[in-house]
């Protein structure tokens, strides 16, 4: 990151600052989903957008609109979600890339950091120019509960047979119809066709603290797609069914014959591919 003040056009008369293609920009976010009602704004709500709105409209003095990377639920976090706006170049007289970022986490809930700056190729968009989404999902299994990672995962204290996981895993690799793995009210009259890369199912250790992950890779995704797979997959784990039964959900194109929608803390928005 520079710390240079952005480039100016020079000596450009007040007709061709009118005229000037505005700028893009995209900012890398990071957020402890467990103070907003989501990502999306919400009048009276704490959201993540109202607050990088609210203090992007404080910085250039004007409401400045955001589009996401993917909007995420109320107690879903996100470790690399990805934002993008536009502004005149005019407004970025006088400052520099590391100020703006400053300012902007000086202005934003403490529970949220903006990561980047980066200035992007114009009419650059944050949801349509992404190729993919990844999302991981923690379980913990143990005992006892986590301590370091008590708010970024489900408690669960049994045992999982991971080998059925993921081979009831294995019928949602591809493009489908995810109807099924939607909130009925938010799949009316919109298209619920979805192309999965990638679930793979892995231990792994954090802060001394095993958890089992579940690492889902897509083109994008529908509201609750990614906590539908895994309470899906964990009715397969706990041996309530058998993994072929996941293919017979996915056919059925109706979110009553999934599995419970797991818990919104265990999930993490991971990254973007663009």
């Amino acid at each position: 990151m520079s710390g240079e003040e952005f480039k100016q056009p020079v000596e450009q008369t007040g007709e061709e600052q009118q005229g000037a293609r505005a700028l893009t920009f995209a900012l890398q976010v990071a957020y402890h989903g467990a103070p907003f009602c989501g990502f999306a704004r919400q009048p009276g709500q704490l959201t993540v957008q109202g607050e990088l709105e609210q203090a992007l409209e404080l910085l250039f003095r004007r409401p400045v609109q955001t589009v996401c990377a993917g909007r995420t639920d109320a107690g879903v976090h996100a470790r690399g979600q990805w934002v993008s706006f536009e502004v005149e170049p005019g407004e970025l007289r006088g400052r520099t890339e590391r100020n703006l970022l400053r300012s902007l986490n000086a202005l934003t809930h403490e529970s949220m950091m903006v990561r980047a700056l980066e200035e992007r190729p114009a009419g650059f968009s944050a949801r349509f120019d992404a190729k993919s989404r990844e999302y991981h999902y923690h379980l913990c299994l143990e005992p006892t509960p986590p301590l370091f990672m008590r708010d970024f995962c489900w408690h669960l204290p049994h045992e999982l047979d991971v080998d059925a996981m993921r081979k009831g895993a294995a019928h949602l690799i591809g493009e489908h119809d995810f109807k099924s793995f939607c909130m009925a009210v938010s799949a009316v009259g919109k298209p619920t066709c979805r192309n999965v890369q990638e679930i793979s199912i892995f231990w792994e250790e954090v802060m001394g603290e095993p958890v089992l992950t579940i690492k889902v890779v897509g083109n994008a995704f529908l509201h609750s797609m990614v906590r539908t797979i895994v309470g899906t997959l964990v009715a397969v784990g706990r041996g309530q069914k058998d993994p072929d039964w996941v293919a017979q959900v996915l056919a059925a194109r109706d979110r009553q014959a999934a599995g419970e929608n797991a818990p919104a803390q265990g999930l993490v928005f991971w990254q973007v591919n663009y």
